[in-house]
């Protein structure tokens, strides 16, 4: 059955589209597109053509030309991109070098501030002289231990003007947590603030500093970045620490100095959850990251110069990095560090308003937490500049949908997108050409040969499987760190179907339609008595009762078989009774499988999430099974889990 359309975009908004103009430039030179499933469809026959104009329409800066745009080996990881061309990220986002703003930064309610596009360039290139004067060049490794501010936007930037390579955590990460990332890639130089802050309270970082470089011996200057603390001491060994502005030099790192990179040149490392081991080190590279972003942001996303562009993010999370490449376009960068239910989940919608937000990101749990809150933004706040909303992080649910449309405004395109760290960037996400379908993300990445395959390695449509992809693009991983003939790449991606097809490890559905619906990780998929479905299929029944906030299932191996094991957390006031549990199974039942009706339903004080807000399901099914958890420090709250670990009903008949 067709899912219900919730919002069409009106005439002029299509006319003024970066869409519908990329539409009419690909008519003109290449082929007859009338649509997206059209435009869909050329842009995986004819790659090479299809990221020429790209390129060319999203105006990506070269300092030399490439010769070619794609040449193919018999693997996907042996295509070679855009050959010949060299370009410089942090060139091609510092385009703009004038008064208009290029950053607004929130603080939690405590700090406010601006940024000017000269402002940025001027700090930008005094820092890479900076950087440059000590030794730091191309591949040379710049981290960032860093909450979401402008500094941290100014040392990316100036890392990659150099040609160094860029990895950041968030400050919440405990000492080992960075330690398990940084340690194996042997960083230069290292970047931190003072503190941060969250839920009103003030968190130091220093401490955490004096450990980081007492355990990493290749960083030789630490920078300090003054955001909590008025005055405080500056400590460090062989006076490597040294704070952010004493550390700029008057003079700038001229134009011709920015590093020209080949397409491939290395320039973020970001890290898998590390929740089954220590962290893999995904290399990701210049050109790669820069067209893939730029056609997310223009064509899927329509943000425009002087938009201002929002995402809920922190520096541990891919989303940071897709954020900062909204410069490239010449938006506004809406940067906001704290908890994001300050204000009974309104200090994001306040700022929303008062910032007159354009593009406003978050990710699917917010938005249910708001939901189950019964917040209604769109009353309380002028929202009226807000033309999209994105959501990303987890499912989003069909009932979600509706309550956007509901709650916050209805002239809006929700687009649900799907990607990830392994490709910094969507595999399905939105276009503002067509209509929102309830519970869809609306299309298919253009550029990217997505299908889904059944168990048999068959492409299937209006059927769940696995989400593949078959071709090569730009923005695939340009290697692993210190990962010898590929090995744990291939093993990562390459491993279930044929060896040239890059599984993701989503269980999916493509829809008659071009739509996509996900159901969850395919690692964590519940397969009781051979039927298998989603996770995010129980979460839809679940969260729908009043009296549960949240819940996370698992399949517990179990008499030779999988019984499904749900835990969950109780709105406030509320306890976890027999009718309760009632309500749940008749849900499930009822409105998934009989298959998947929990054995056993546990409730518990929180759910354990990643650090970039994930819940963690392989850990709490790996606890039921009484296996090891290989590296806990992942985890942004072990306590939940040790509190699973503590549920006697988990392991008792």
């Amino acid at each position: 059955m067709t899912n219900p359309i919730l919002w069409t975009p009106s005439k002029e908004r299509m006319r003024l589209s970066y869409a519908q103009s990329f539409l009419e430039a690909v008519n003109k030179r290449y082929a007859s597109v009338s649509d997206f499933d059209s435009l869909y469809h050329w842009s995986v026959s004819d790659p090479k053509n299809f990221w020429a104009q790209v390129s060319n329409f999203c105006e990506v800066q070269y300092q030399e030309k490439f010769y070619s745009v794609l040449s193919t080996e018999q693997h996907m990881l042996d295509a070679q991109w855009f050959q010949g061309a060299k370009l410089n990220f942090a060139k091609n986002l510092l385009r703009k070098n004038n008064a208009d703003l290029a950053i607004i930064f929130y603080g939690e309610d405590k700090v406010r501030r601006e940024i000017t596009f000269w402002e940025l360039y001027d700090k930008t290139t005094r820092l890479a002289l900076s950087l440059k004067a000590l030794g730091v060049g191309a591949g040379d490794r710049v981290a960032a231990f860093m909450p979401n501010m402008p500094e941290t936007v100014i040392a990316m930037l100036a890392t990659a003007s150099l040609g160094a390579v860029f990895s950041s955590c968030s400050p919440d990460f405990g000492v080992s947590g960075v330690l398990d990332r940084f340690g194996q890639i042997e960083p230069k130089i290292l970047f931190s603030a003072d503190g941060y802050f969250h839920k009103g309270k003030v968190f130091d970082s220093l401490e955490k500093v004096k450990e980081l470089q007492k355990s990493l011996p290749s960083v030789i200057k630490t920078i300090i970045a003054p955001y909590t603390q008025h005055s405080w001491k500056m400590s460090g060994e062989r006076g490597q620490t040294v704070l952010f502005e004493d550390f700029l030099l008057n003079e700038r790192l001229s134009e011709n100095e920015f590093y020209k990179a080949d397409f491939n040149h290395p320039l973020y490392i970001m890290y898998s959850s590390g929740t089954t081991g220590k962290p893999k080190c995904i290399v990701h590279g210049t050109g790669g990251t820069l067209i893939e972003h730029l056609k997310e942001h223009r064509l899927h996303t329509d943000i425009k110069e002087h938009d201002r562009f929002f995402y809920q993010t922190t520096c541990g999370w891919m989303m940071w990095n897709w954020l900062v490449s909204g410069l490239a376009s010449g938006a506004t960068l809406i940067l906001y560090d704290g908890a994001p239910f300050l204000k009974g989940g309104r200090i994001l919608f306040e700022m929303c308003e008062k910032e007159k937000v354009n593009i406003f990101g978050t990710n699917a749990k917010f938005l249910a937490a708001l939901e189950k809150e019964g917040l209604n933004p769109g009353a309380e706040f002028d929202l009226s500049a807000l033309k999209t909303i994105l959501s990303t992080g987890s499912v989003l649910a069909p009932q979600s949908f509706e309550w956007v449309y509901k709650a916050i405004k209805q002239d809006v395109c929700l687009s649900s997108i799907s990607g990830g760290t392994d490709i910094l960037g969507c595999f399905a996400l939105g276009w503002p050409l067509m209509p929102v379908r309830k519970g869809e993300l609306q299309c298919r990445s253009l550029g990217l040969k997505v299908e889904v395959y059944n168990d048999s390695g068959l492409p299937v449509t209006g059927e769940k499987g696995e989400l593949v992809c078959t071709a090569p693009f730009p923005s695939m991983p340009i290697y692993f760190w210190d990962d010898k003939d590929n090995c744990k790449y291939k093993a990562a991606y390459f491993k279930c179907f044929q060896q040239n097809v890059w599984c993701h490890g989503d269980f999916v559905e493509l829809t008659p339609e071009g739509g996509m619906i996900f159901y969850g990780r395919s690692d964590s998929t519940l397969n009781p008595g051979g039927i298998r479905i989603g996770t995010a299929e129980v979460y839809r029944q679940v969260e729908k009762i009043p009296d549960i906030s949240e819940s996370l299932v698992i399949g517990q191996n179990w008499d030779d078989d999988i019984r499904i094991v749900l835990f969950i957390t109780l709105a406030e006031g509320k306890a976890l009774t027999e009718e309760v549990k009632l309500k749940i199974k008749s849900a499930i039942r009822q409105n998934t499988s009989p298959f998947h009706v929990p054995a056993k339903i546990i409730a518990i004080s929180d759910i354990p999430r990643t650090r970039s807000g994930k819940i963690v399901e392989l850990a709490v099914r790996s606890i039921s099974n009484r296996e090891e958890i290989k590296n806990a420090e992942a985890i942004a709250n072990p306590e939940a889990l040790e509190e699973i670990k503590n549920k006697a009903e988990l392991f008792s008949e």
